[in-house]
């Protein structure tokens, strides 16, 4: 059997399971199972290493130049390999310049000193992804430009020094043009309506509010303002929900649902979907609008169930797909990164109760089948809601510099 390894370990099992199960001594293939079984999984842990693709650029050196910070790679570099973007840590009250560049290092993450500047390190962020991180106390300029192969960082700190005396030079913190926009999150359903009653009896309220709050939290410390139609175990109508939102004068809508399907169908169907307001009544749309409009029926009233699909703004319609393609993009980017088994079921339209009367691009996000038991497993998992929620804030950052650029 030596020359059939597989054979040679099933066999190992049976002896050592069935000598255990007759009082046997069966220690001596006890040893040589455990040692095999050692074996393979140095081999796999190997296998799986020399897998790995990384990024065709590398990072060649580092150096200091004229004060600024250079980044020199083999290759030229393409305009979409750098992505740039600062924020606000407010629980370590850093201000932080973030620049991700699809590139690997030939080096060790590396720690650079420049004078007033708190922090600044250059690290393998994953396999395709290098990461410089700023990070100063009081907020700093930063700017980048790239040359072919080149990337030139330029840093000024807001302490300045003439004739040995220190003068404060206040310098505004770099601003996005999306940073006064205005997000309402609506975790779906709430108080008397659980939603979807999933694997092991998680309800989908739960899942969707916890969602929520990790949303809100990564975009507030990202500087934009943030509402949510509910922030705690309450039940609030479906036509409210846009209500609130169109108060608030807000410029994206996005609730947050749980999807679920019958026990026969619970295990093999899963994946992460994104649906926007529109007149389309295909099967699927209908069958997960059935779900989510039946917590309120009052208001199915209210809006005259089919009539209301004829008062719908176009403009909104499309600027809604859009949200919704960037927001799916980017949430299945983020939990890809992290887990295995994520599955795309797509961007659709549909006629969502709750989405009806907002007055700005409005979504609604089926995170993931609650009926689903390794995806239930995941939607309750705290590491896997704050992925998912950094993803759909990432897909909203895409969404208001996307529309920036379309002007």
């Amino acid at each position: 059997m030596n020359d059939n390894n597989w054979l040679r370990l099933k066999s190992l099992r049976g002896i050592t399971r069935t000598g255990k199960k007759l009082h046997i001594d069966v220690s001596v293939y006890a040893k040589e199972l455990s040692k095999s079984l050692h074996i393979k999984k140095r081999y796999s842990a190997k296998k799986r290493t020399k897998i790995k693709i990384k990024s065709s650029h590398k990072l060649q050196s580092i150096l200091w130049k004229n004060g600024n910070l250079e980044l020199l790679f083999d290759k030229k570099l393409r305009n979409n390999q750098i992505n740039y973007y600062n924020k606000y840590d407010a629980k370590r009250k850093m201000y932080q310049y973030i620049f991700n560049i699809h590139a690997s290092m030939l080096t060790r993450s590396q720690t650079l000193r420049k004078e007033g500047v708190s922090k600044i390190k250059l690290s393998q962020y994953n396999p395709n992804m290098l990461r410089l991180v700023i990070e100063n106390s009081s907020p700093i300029n930063v700017r980048f430009s790239k040359k072919p192969t080149k990337i030139i960082v330029r840093i000024s700190s807001n302490k300045i020094i003439h004739n040995t005396v220190k003068y404060q030079h206040r310098i505004k913190p770099p601003t996005r043009i999306d940073r006064n926009k205005i997000i309402v999150i609506d975790p779906g359903h709430g108080g008397k309506d659980p939603g979807a009653i999933g694997y092991r009896g998680y309800k989908e309220k739960n899942v969707v509010l916890a969602i929520g709050k990790e949303l809100r939290n990564i975009l507030k410390a990202r500087g934009y303002k943030v509402y949510m139609t509910r922030d705690g175990d309450y039940f609030v109508k479906l036509r409210n929900r846009t209500k609130f939102a169109n108060r608030k004068n807000a410029d994206i809508f996005i609730s947050i649902h749980a999807n679920a399907v019958s026990k026969h169908n619970a295990k093999k169907t899963y994946g992460l979907e994104t649906y926007y307001l529109s007149k389309s009544r295909s099967s699927r749309a209908k069958r997960v609008a059935a779900i989510e409009n039946s917590s309120d029926l009052i208001d199915m009233n209210y809006y005259g169930k089919e009539s209301f699909l004829n008062t719908l703004n176009s403009h909104n319609i499309i600027a809604a797909n859009k949200l919704a393609i960037d927001l799916q993009r980017s949430a299945l980017a983020s939990l890809k990164k992290r887990y295995r088994y994520v599955k795309d079921a797509g961007v659709r339209e549909g006629p969502f109760w709750v989405l009806v009367g907002a007055q700005m691009p409005a979504v609604l996000v089926e995170t993931g089948f609650i009926t689903n038991p390794r995806e239930a497993k995941r939607l309750v998992n705290r590491s896997y809601q704050k992925t998912l929620a950094k993803g759909l804030a990432d897909g909203v950052q895409h969404y208001f510099i996307n529309c920036r650029k379309s002007r």
